[in-house]
């Protein structure tokens, strides 16, 4: 199966973004890929509220992803969408940061919310506060595909090894993290965190990854490090999206992650313990 990452620089305007990806799912296509991926918060990124309530919607009407399951059934590509933001019924009123595997006749087959929130206060000028507008899901997702177990995460669940494990001890063989990291964090920590959660697992690893400065319409314009990552089982690099919009294409091979268990088969060898 050939893979496809896209790196793209959402803006806080959804019909405009639908432009931009259907554009670069179609070459990624015309590239080969059987199986496509997008970054997180692909609909909108943005760091107002009030902008998001404004233009986001629940999942039965968003128009993207109407426009990307479109684009799977005409193209015939299983397709991940990173993550959507999307309005949900809670009373508190906050949104859902939902992952969405799109099959090649354009039906759902699984849906993961984030579960860990981005509450960080990285600099004097940089605090997130992933919580205030987003609710945290509950439940891990594995999805059955014809060329591997996909299981599902987003940003920075990255930081939570466990999850990882657990995904790939239910049968994992393709771990997905579509991003929009930070770049003070992502020059830091994300292609370590990445090798890691492959070699840990003996998975390959998808990152696809939002990049560049974001146009913003309402609220603060941020930036994000890009350098959307495909990672072997062995916990080498296969592609890196750079700094700028564009596609990255990397080859899975099944194969790769029984030898990469074969070889250090620590996935079988987890004990019970005490303390501290």
């Amino acid at each position: 199966m050939r893979a496809a990452l896209i790196q793209m620089t959402s803006s806080d305007l959804p019909e405009e973004n639908i432009g931009q990806v259907r554009e670069l799912v179609r070459e990624a296509a015309a590239g080969g890929a059987g199986m496509v991926l997008t970054p997180e918060v692909t609909n909108c990124l943005s760091t107002s509220r009030d902008w998001q309530r404004n233009v986001l919607t629940e999942e039965a009407g968003d128009p993207t992803l109407a426009a990307l399951r479109q684009e799977a059934a005409a193209l015939g590509i299983w397709l991940l969408i990173g993550s959507l933001g999307l309005k949900t019924t809670d009373p508190d009123g906050r949104f859902a940061n939902r992952s969405i595997l799109i099959e090649p006749g354009g039906g759902i087959v699984a849906r993961y919310d984030k579960i860990h929130m981005f509450d960080v206060e990285i600099s004097a000028t940089e605090t997130f506060r992933e919580s205030d507008g987003y609710r945290p899901g509950a439940r891990a997702v594995l999805a059955p595909t014809p060329f591997g177990a996909v299981g599902m995460a987003i940003c920075y669940d990255l930081r939570f090894a466990h999850l990882f494990r657990a995904l790939a001890k239910a049968g994992a063989e393709i771990l997905t993290v579509p991003a929009a990291f930070s770049p003070v964090t992502g020059a830091a920590h994300w292609e370590p965190l990445l090798r890691a959660r492959a070699i840990e697992t003996g998975c390959y690893v998808l990152a696809p990854a939002q990049c560049g400065l974001h146009p913003v319409s309402q609220g603060q314009s941020r930036r994000t490090h890009g350098h959307s990552l495909a990672v072997s089982p062995w916990g080498e690099v296969l592609a890196d999206g750079g700094e700028a919009p564009g596609i990255s294409y990397v080859e899975l091979d099944r194969e790769e992650v029984a030898r990469a268990r074969a070889r250090v088969p620590s996935i079988t060898h987890d004990r019970g313990f005490e303390g501290p």
